[in-house]
Formats: structure tokens, sequence, C-alpha cells
């Protein structure tokens, strides 16, 4: 499915107030992990600013044993850190790099600020080799700014 056609689904998702945000964010995941074929885990980490920890959240696809991440550590922690766009189109070139699987061969990882403030962000692993282009990092930062807004 083109990211257009998922946005209108998505502000569906994010706007249904009768459930929780935690359900909602899954909600989100299900929707992204099983409409673009190279997405096959998506996950919400949050931040712990005291802690220096990402937390995950709301995630589609195999479970991870990467629940909490310091900052700093692997893509997501680097992006905690960075505050930037984190395209990695082959992991096993990254030097900090957390392996959630063997079957993971590339990674987009794409912060979420909330008044300015970098809060979390949005991890997708693919099974592909160099999957991502400029039109996810654009389409994944809407995600996060609809997101936002229900923080």
């Amino acid at each position: 499915m083109s990211f257009l056609k998922l946005k209108p689904k998505i502000t569906t998702i994010l706007a249904n107030n009768s459930e929780s945000t935690e359900q909602r964010l899954t909600e989100v995941c299900e929707l992204l992990q099983t409409s673009i074929g190279y997405y096959d885990w998506v996950g919400f980490y949050f931040a712990n600013a005291a802690q220096e920890t990402l937390h995950l959240k709301a995630f589609a696809g195999e479970p991870t044993d990467h629940t909490v991440i310091p900052f700093g550590k692997g893509i997501c922690g680097q992006v905690a850190v960075s505050n930037k766009n984190f395209v990695v189109p082959d992991v096993k070139a990254q030097d900090n790099y957390i392996a959630c699987s063997i079957t993971v061969k590339s990674e987009i990882v794409i912060p979420l600020f909330k008044d300015g403030k970098n809060i979390g962000q949005i991890d997708i692993d693919s099974h592909v080799a160099d999957p991502f282009s400029l039109e996810d990092e654009r389409f994944l930062e809407w995600v996060n700014v609809e997101v936002a807004k229900i923080l």
C-alpha cells in the first residue's frame, strides 16, 4: 500500500479516543508492518531522560529482548543522542548495532519530537538490504508528527 493511502488510515487510528494511546500506537505499528512489504518490525520507543534510556511501548512483528536501550547504544540509542534520522542500509556495516534478529538486514530510525524535544522514535527493521528511501523518511517523519499530537 502506498504511503499516500496509509495517511488517512493512520489519522483515523490516532483519532480514536476510545482506545488508549498505547493501543493506538500498536495499531499504527501493525498497519505499517502489514501494509509495507519491507517493514518487518515496527516499534515506538520513548525516552526516559532522567535515566537516559529508551523504552519500547508499542510494536508489531517478532517480540524483541530489546525493550530498554541506553542512550548512545545501537541505532536507536544513537538517535536519542543525535536527534537525527538514521538510515542503515546494511546493519552488518554498523559497529554500534544491537542485533535483534539474524534476519534483519537494514534499519531506519526517525526521532519523535514533542514541543521541540526528542521524546522517542519510530524504529523499523527490514529483512531486505537497503530498502529505505527518502520517501520512507518523509513519511515516517509525518507519522511522528501525527503521533506527537496525541501525546
